[in-house]
């Protein structure tokens, strides 16, 4: 059932999802009272992406959307049409939770589906009152002046194993302490993410699937309560580490969040899961620059190379870097052959300094950035560079071609063959 209520200022949707009529007679109330424009839409039963129903377009245009959900009745089908409607909905709804029980599982559900409120029965007309302020200044705060935004830096793999998340951490690290910036470091795998691990971190209530779920109500208080502080300085957001279906996460949700997020930091690092994952498509398209990370093998450099294909079909403007992990010139593939089989320079090439950081992963202590080493000394320049107080290696020239992309990749397979079979022979 839809209709709609005539006021003079907000333009709203009010839906209700298994809500008694008296409640939403109240809702309508205190819309009336706000002087809202509403436009009503009641359904019976828990509705989701299998049970979906219609939504006009009258539904649609609004300023914004409220939806009541019963979450006592059924917390998981509640959850499922908060979901849902976050996709039908994105970036202007406000979940609001109705329950005659406040006892923790019923607002932990709740909380966990997104909703901005929980509204506990009986219904205070203040409550209401209280619950729409809420969704006004959330409204307003959206058509406010910006802040100044931060920088949003992808950290993708060509490949599993080559050190990503290392990386990642370690430029965080850096960032942080030796130059002061306020940054947050972001684990989006979907489960089972290393980032807590190699900072010895407890990352346990700290999900970057929860504060997405919370993007409509979210605000820089409510983030403290989302993040873990590391003695570093970094502030994380950690990936479940227990086996369970993850939530579903929307690009509708994703590209908001790290808006936000770019608000409130000078750095926010997301170390990236699979790039056929649309969640990390969403990242990648959202993020200021994009870093692939490869090691000279040439497993490695071939799917490198797919890599920067799939990211010029995605959107050419996508800002590409590529860095070389555990390289070494006595055994690895030359730099200048890498930027040739890819048509990228390499931005940066980080020493093999496997041991110390498999040693410096089991104890959950980053390596410091006071040490000397080659791979301290790589990361420290790739930090300044962010920063501004070095250049970063953007002038190779790359040869051009207009020869299938496979062609430099068989020619530098070829010419690994030849230069074999020469120290074959020699030996």
């Amino acid at each position: 059932m839809m209709n709609t209520v005539d006021s003079d200022a907000l333009n709203m949707t009010l839906l209700s999802v298994c809500v008694s009529e008296d409640i939403v007679s109240a809702a309508l109330d205190v819309a009336m009272e706000r002087q809202w424009t509403v436009t009503r839409a009641s359904f019976d039963s828990y509705i989701s992406s299998r049970r979906r129903p219609h939504f006009p377009d009258a539904l649609k245009a609004g300023d914004g959307c409220i939806a009541l959900i019963d979450f006592e009745k059924d917390p998981d089908q509640a959850a499922e049409a908060a979901a849902f409607l976050r996709q039908v909905f994105p970036g202007h709804l406000g979940i609001m939770a109705v329950s005659g029980k406040a006892e923790m599982p019923y607002m932990l559900a709740a909380m966990r589906a997104g909703c901005t409120e929980f509204l506990n029965l009986p219904l205070a007309p203040q409550t209401l009152h209280n619950a729409f302020h809420g969704v006004e200044q959330q409204l307003a705060a959206r058509t406010s002046t910006p802040q100044t935004a931060g920088t949003v830096l992808s950290m993708l793999g060509a490949k599993g194993g080559v050190g990503t998340t290392t990386l990642g951490v370690h430029l965080a690290i850096y960032l942080s302490q030796n130059n002061k910036k306020k940054v947050l470091l972001i684990d989006s795998k979907p489960q089972f993410g290393h980032v807590c691990i190699y900072l010895g971190a407890d990352g346990s209530s700290c999900h970057f699937q929860e504060l997405v779920s919370n993007v409509n109500r979210l605000d820089s208080e409510l983030l403290k309560s989302f993040v873990s502080k590391h003695p570093s300085g970094v502030e994380l957001l950690s990936s479940p580490d227990v086996g369970q279906i993850a939530r579903q996460m929307f690009r509708e949700e994703v590209v908001p969040t790290l808006e936000f997020l770019r608000g409130e930091y000078d750095f926010v690092i997301v170390d990236c899961d699979n790039l056929a994952d649309d969640l990390t498509r969403a990242i990648v398209t959202a993020s200021s620059q994009v870093y692939l990370v490869a090691t000279p093998d040439i497993t490695a450099i071939r799917d490198l190379s797919r890599h920067v294909d799939d990211l010029a079909r995605m959107d050419s403007a996508i800002d590409v870097r590529v860095v070389i992990n555990r390289y070494s010139s006595q055994f690895a593939v030359s730099l200048e052959e890498i930027e040739k089989a890819i048509r990228l320079p390499v931005s940066f090439s980080i020493p093999n300094n496997y041991i110390e950081l498999v040693r410096s992963a089991n104890l959950g202590v980053p390596v410091s950035a006071d040490g000397k080493s080659g791979f301290t000394i790589e990361i420290t320049k790739w930090a300044q560079s962010l920063v501004g107080l070095v250049e970063e290696k953007l002038s190779v020239k790359v040869p051009t071609t207009k020869s299938h992309p496979w062609a430099s990749l068989k020619q530098l397979v070829s010419s690994i063959g030849t230069r074999a079979q020469a120290v074959e022979k020699r030996a």
